[in-house]
């Protein structure tokens, strides 16, 4: 069975992953080396630019989104951020990943902070009544 957690947003990539950077990643699907292992993945974007020689399609990654759509087992969630984060080094990863897990109240996020991916909680703060704390 396990503990299910949804996993929505994403982590853009700037400067984009060229193909050669990513062609052979086990972070995008239907690659060679695609590994389900991960709980992230790499969009792979598709640009058709003309050339002196015909039309040529470039492909670049700009975006690291969660593996599955529906929930999952995310329990290396932020080791996995991490890992496609390291794979590619010289580039600046932004954004986050939000977590919503089964049990009421379970939410957090995966940040990316000086090129670590962080796990955040929120802080629930009671507002004051009446001047009673």
């Amino acid at each position: 069975m396990g503990y299910y957690t949804r996993v929505t947003g994403e982590i853009n990539i700037e400067p984009p992953l060229t193909w050669q950077e990513f062609k052979d990643s086990p972070f995008l699907p239907g690659s060679a080396n695609d590994s389900t292992a991960y709980d992230v993945r790499l969009r792979a974007d598709e640009e058709t630019v003309d050339t002196d020689d015909g039309q040529l399609i470039r492909k670049t990654a700009s975006t690291v989104l969660p593996r599955w759509d529906d929930s999952f087992k995310a329990y290396n969630l932020i080791e996995h951020v991490q890992a496609i984060i390291d794979a590619f080094p010289g580039h600046t990863f932004s954004g986050r990943l939000d977590c919503e897990g089964e049990e009421t109240g379970d939410l957090w996020r995966v940040v990316i902070r000086d090129g670590r991916a962080v796990k955040v909680t929120p802080q629930i703060v009671w507002p004051d009544e009446d001047g009673v704390a």
